[in-house]
C-alpha cells in the first residue's frame, strides 16, 4: 500500500497549481492636471448654464481674490454684481499644471466674450477637505487669442515637479523668498530679473500679444512692461508636497513717462535648481490717485 501512497500523494503534487505568489500593491495612478482641466470646464459649462455669476459663485473658494481693480474678496465682489445676463462668455483651457500632492494647479486658456475672443484667463485652483476643487483666483489680460486652440483641443500639460522645498509651511516661507529676490532684482532691471527665474516651458501675460510662451518669446512680452518694476508681494500659497506654490501682488512702472500701476500673478515651481517661475501675468489697473 505504500508505493501506491506515495505514487498518488506525488502526482497530487504534480498537478496541484502552486501557490499563488503574493500580489504586489499596484502603483498609485500617476498625478496629471487633468482633475484641474476637469474643474475648470466644469466652471466654464456651469457660466453657460446657470450664468456667470451663479457659476462663479458657485465654483470659488470663500477666500478667493479678484483684482476689481484691487485685490478684493471675490464672493464679496461677485455677489455685488446683478444677475441680468450680459453677453455669453465662454473659456476653455489649453495649458494647466498641478503639483505632486494633488492639491494646488492652474489652468490657461482662451476666452470669447459674445462669440468674439478677446483675451487668455488664468485660474488658479485648489483642492478643498471634502475632494472638490474650487478657485482661488481667476482674470485675465484682453490679448490676441485668435490662433489659440479651440475648446475641443486636448490641453497641454506643465511636467510634475519631482522635488520639494519640504512642508508646505517650508516651501511656502522659501517661495516667497524667491519672489522676493525677483521682486528686488526688478527694481533695477526687471527682464533680467525675468528672465533669472523663468524656465522654457513657462507662460509669460498681459500685453495686447499673445502669451509669451518659450524662452525666444519672452523678451519682446517683458519689453511692454517698464524697464525698472516696484513689485508688493501681497499673498498666496504653496502646495503639501511643497513643489508649487502661487503668488499676487502690486506693481508699478512707469512707460513713457507715465506712472503705471497693476497686479500680477504668478506660479512657481521647485526643480533641482530651486523654485523658478513657471507662469507670470500683469494687469494693469487705473493709475494710483495722490
Amino acid at each position: 500500500m505504500i508505493r501506491p501512497l506515495l505514487t498518488l500523494s506525488l502526482a497530487l503534487l504534480i498537478v496541484a497549481p502552486a501557490a499563488a505568489a503574493p500580489k504586489k500593491p499596484k502603483a498609485p495612478p500617476p498625478v496629471t492636471p487633468a482633475p484641474v482641466v476637469a474643474a475648470e470646464r466644469a466652471f466654464a459649462a456651469d457660466g453657460l448654464a446657470l450664468g456667470v455669476k451663479q457659476s462663479f459663485l458657485k465654483h470659488m473658494a470663500d477666500d478667493a481674490v479678484v483684482f476689481q481693480p484691487e485685490p478684493m474678496n471675490a464672493r464679496e465682489a461677485i455677489s455685488r454684481q446683478p444677475d441680468a445676463p450680459g453677453p455669453k462668455l465662454e473659456w476653455w483651457p489649453i495649458w494647466a499644471g498641478i503639483s505632486a500632492s494633488g492639491d494646488l494647479g492652474f489652468t490657461t486658456g482662451p476666452y470669447a466674450v459674445g462669440g468674439t475672443r478677446r483675451g487668455h484667463y488664468f485660474t488658479v485652483w485648489k483642492k478643498q477637505a471634502d475632494g472638490s476643487w474650487k478657485w482661488l483666483y481667476d482674470g485675465g489680460p484682453g490679448s490676441s487669442a485668435k490662433d489659440a486652440p479651440g475648446p475641443g483641443s486636448t490641453p497641454g500639460f506643465l511636467p510634475v515637479s519631482k522635488h520639494s522645498a519640504g512642508d508646505e509651511a517650508t516651501a511656502w516661507a522659501s517661495a516667497q523668498a524667491a519672489e522676493a529676490a525677483l521682486n528686488e532684482a526688478a527694481a533695477t532691471d526687471a527682464t533680467s530679473a525675468y528672465l533669472a527665474a523663468l524656465v522654457c516651458e513657462a507662460r509669460v501675460q498681459g500685453s495686447p500679444a499673445p502669451p509669451a510662451q518659450g524662452c525666444s518669446t519672452f523678451r519682446a512680452e517683458l519689453a511692454t512692461r517698464g524697464k525698472f518694476i516696484a513689485f508688493k508681494p501681497l499673498g498666496g500659497g504653496a502646495s503639501r508636497a511643497g513643489d508649487l506654490a502661487w503668488t499676487y501682488g502690486e506693481a508699478d512702472w512707469a512707460m513713457g513717462g507715465r506712472a503705471m500701476h497693476g497686479h500680477y500673478v504668478r506660479v512657481w515651481q521647485f526643480r533641482a535648481e530651486g523654485w523658478k517661475l513657471v507662469f507670470d501675468q500683469i494687469l494693469p489697473a487705473p493709475p494710483r490717485k495722490g
